[in-house]
């Protein structure tokens, strides 16, 4: 009877092992893919975040911001006889200290 509870024991502890490689391997295959999937989701929000840094240059060049400022404020560059220059008023100077 010796000899059968050995080869019990060895059988069951073959089953133990070979069912936590099983769960560990099944794991690992589970945390490759949800990475695989969180690379892609970064590599797709970065093209977003590069396309979105494109549009924002695109909308704060000169060229933009002039026809805005045109259209929707009704602003826009004067001639030369409109510019008008100002002068800087004279500089105050400071009390002196009699002491």
């Amino acid at each position: 009877m010796r000899g059968r509870s050995i080869v019990a024991l060895v059988l069951v502890g073959f089953v133990l092992v070979s069912t936590g490689v099983i769960w560990r391997r099944s794991f690992g295959n589970a945390r490759a893919r949800e990475q695989q999937r969180l690379e892609q989701q970064r590599g797709a929000l970065e093209a977003e975040r590069a396309k979105l840094e494109g549009d924002i240059r695109d909308a704060s060049s000169r060229a933009t911001l002039a026809k805005v400022a045109e259209e929707r404020l009704n602003m826009h560059i004067p001639s030369d006889s409109l510019v008008i220059y100002l002068q800087r008023p004279a500089k105050r100077r400071a009390p002196r200290d009699p002491h």
